[in-house]
């Protein structure tokens, strides 16, 4: 698709996709689940099945999922096993040092206290996850012809969306549902965030 700037130059407007894995056992048992991973339950299955509906009608050009094997689990059961895909580190979960496999319940209560709470125990920061996820984003659309899925993590994906503007009713919210779909637009290398696709909004 192709817009015009002020100056009526043409300009391409990439579409990318970018979906939460589904559920998996560390989610439905409350265990922190970043660097770690876990398989995706029966419902998690159940879920990326429903999700595909929506792209029953998209042509996707390219995809991408995380090195986890929930978020790969999740892009193969969305294509249907239909596209050859890359799975790539730079939008892994955000990594929770020695708290992974741990309770919930030991997180951060704010989203403020995320930002390094976990750097002392072997982790990651807030910065360092919307730095990696914004540069490799960037690196996918930019070499991408036209429409792109990614699949990660809900904290990484929160982490990026907070870079950008008119995600605010989405990032107050505090968390993206398994199997969740964001619709952003690029374009002059920037983002611009469209709409939230849950899985009650897929028939």
């Amino acid at each position: 698709m192709y817009l015009a700037d002020n100056e009526g130059r043409y300009i391409m407007t990439k579409i990318l996709y970018l979906m939460r894995h589904g559920q998996t056992l560390f989610n439905a048992r409350g265990k922190i689940q970043g660097a770690c991973d876990s398989p995706l339950t029966e419902l998690g299955i159940q879920q990326a099945q429903h999700a595909a509906r929506f792209f029953d009608t998209i042509t996707i050009d390219k995809a991408y999922s995380s090195t986890s094997e929930r978020a790969s689990d999740t892009l193969e059961l969305v294509t249907r096993n239909a596209m050859e895909y890359k799975r790539l580190k730079g939008i892994k979960e955000f990594d929770h040092g020695t708290f992974e496999g741990e309770s919930e319940d030991l997180n951060p209560r704010t989203r403020e206290g995320y930002e390094t709470f976990y750097l002392p125990y072997g982790g990651e920061s807030s910065a360092m996850v919307r730095e990696r996820m914004m540069k490799t984003l960037t690196d996918i659309m930019e070499e991408s012809s036209n429409t792109v899925l990614v699949v990660s993590h809900g904290g990484a994906i929160m982490n990026f969306l907070i870079q950008l503007e008119g995600t605010q009713d989405v990032t107050e919210g505090g968390k993206i549902g398994n199997c969740a779909i964001l619709k952003l637009e690029y374009k002059d290398r920037e983002f611009t965030f469209k709409e939230l696709i849950n899985l009650e909004d897929i028939e």
